[in-house]
């Protein structure tokens, strides 16, 4: 990858074109000489970042691909489609892959164990699935979530399993016993995705309510909890050190999160349309996105290349705020602690903001979808000014002090948005099911329209 100038600040290095649809998932090659991407193009794409080197194209899926994930111990790539499948491929030119399936609906998510010998899918069928690699042998289940399975993730340590889920609950399994052992209901909107601290200690999740909250599994306690975007956050992503969480969201950006501090970092603004994937690199000094632009964007990470060097500038409540400057810390000065801020003392921290406006350099133009940079104009920039992001719990929707005619109407439309999500899931189930017996019956009508011709030709041979 191309160096970036002097600074602290993310800038945009590469752009890639190639898909024809939204990009859904993006995925790091751990000896970052690619990046992987999989969209609802029905394809999967293996970027090389050697300007010399063309982009894969893997098509295979047929139907939308929802998640992509690669496995540096066994050098093995999965995706998982709208066609219920699960696809393992060599990420080389050939592009050849196995079929794995099991699951009887969409596949949202597909995640690799830390050591390679395992891989997590998670499905509309409401259930996760574990497969034994290399074998590709299907393992167990495990049930429990009542709707959609959106996320999944293997804890780093391979013991326990994080899901989420439209049931508006996160779950943590465990795998030696193969039961949920930790549920949190204290979620206002469906989860969309959910991700293990690279300590394995604390989880964060977030969807349609725009909020990411941290939990603590130690103390089964929410830590923090971000009012974060302004639109449904789609994916989220730790840095390798821990300090920081990347978020997308269909709110077209890209937030950075300093989870030391409890406050928005960066806000980045280069897609143009819904940020729908992110990731880091598994060194942390990049990290991914891609949109609904159909575009897939590198940045240089740049702000982690201090962590131990500086301390951010002192924040004093009230006041009108700039973006503060991180400060060079004195020899023999105290580090900063490394530790998430619980959410009881965060809010009275006010959000640092990057100053970033139109930083960073975009790399030269080449093609697009031979996997060569296509320029860009995306820039890192904190929010407004006087703006302030405060990490505060949110108090619980009580519904006994409200009217109980009130409460009662509350109830009643949640219950009917749940029927209507059941609903809707049964119609999505059988238009595939028509949509099979469609095709079934087409290729019947073919079969024998080909078989009166060839009667008809041979009774014209005879006469």
């Amino acid at each position: 990858m191309a160096s970036t100038q002097e600074g602290e600040d993310p800038s945009l290095e590469r752009s890639f074109r190639g898909h024809k649809d939204s990009v859904t998932s993006v995925v790091f090659n751990s000896n970052m000489k690619q990046l992987i991407t999989g969209s609802l193009d029905s394809c999967v794409m293996v970027w090389n970042f050697k300007p010399q080197l063309r982009a894969y194209r893997f098509a295979g899926h047929k139907a939308a691909v929802y998640s992509v994930d690669y496995s540096g111990s066994n050098g093995l790539l999965a995706s998982g489609s709208k066609d219920r499948t699960v696809r393992l491929w060599q990420p080389t030119v050939e592009g050849k892959s196995t079929i794995l399936k099991a699951h009887t609906a969409t596949v949202r998510c597909v995640n690799f164990s830390l050591d390679g010998r395992y891989l997590l899918t998670a499905s509309d069928d409401k259930t996760l699935k574990v497969w034994s690699l290399p074998g590709q042998r299907f393992q167990y289940t495990l049930s429990g979530h009542l709707n959609w399975v959106r996320s999944c993730e293997f804890s780093p340590d391979g013991r326990l399993v994080v899901s989420g889920s439209d049931d508006k609950t996160v779950r943590i399994w465990d795998i030696r016993t193969k039961q949920c052992v930790r549920s949190f209901d204290d979620l206002t909107g469906m989860v969309n995705t959910v991700r293990f601290h690279p300590d394995g200690t604390t989880i964060a999740s977030s969807g349609t309510s725009n909020a990411i909250q941290v939990h603590d599994l130690r103390t089964n306690q929410l830590m923090q909890h971000y009012s974060a975007h302004q639109g449904a956050v789609t994916s989220l992503a730790f840095h390798p050190s821990g300090n920081f969480l990347l978020s997308s969201s269909f709110d077209a950006t890209l937030r950075v999160w300093d989870l030391r501090e409890g406050q928005l970092f960066y806000t980045l603004h280069g897609h143009e349309g819904a940020t729908s994937a992110c990731c880091f690199s598994p060194s942390g000094d990049y990290f991914a996105s891609g949109g609904a632009d159909e575009q897939v964007m590198v940045w240089k990470t740049n702000f982690d290349r201090s962590l131990q060097d500086y301390v951010l500038a002192e924040v004093h409540s009230g006041g009108n705020k700039k973006g503060a400057q991180p400060q060079h810390r004195q020899p023999g000065a105290p580090a900063a602690d490394p530790h998430l801020v619980p959410a009881r003392d965060a809010h009275e921290v006010a959000g640092v903001r990057g100053s970033a406006h139109g930083v960073g350099r975009v790399a030269p133009a080449g093609g697009s979808e031979d996997g060569h940079a296509a320029p860009q104009g995306g820039t890192a920039s904190g929010g407004p000014d006087g703006e302030e992001h405060h990490a505060t719990v949110a108090a619980p929707l009580n519904l006994s002090d409200m009217p109980e005619a009130l409460a009662a109407t509350l109830q009643h439309i949640v219950g009917q948005l749940d029927v209507l999500t059941q609903t809707m899931a049964l119609l999505e189930e059988r238009v595939s099911m028509n949509e099979d017996k469609v095709k079934h019956l087409e290729s019947t009508v073919v079969t024998a329209l080909d078989a009166m011709a060839s009667s008809r030709t041979q009774q014209g041979e005879w006469e």
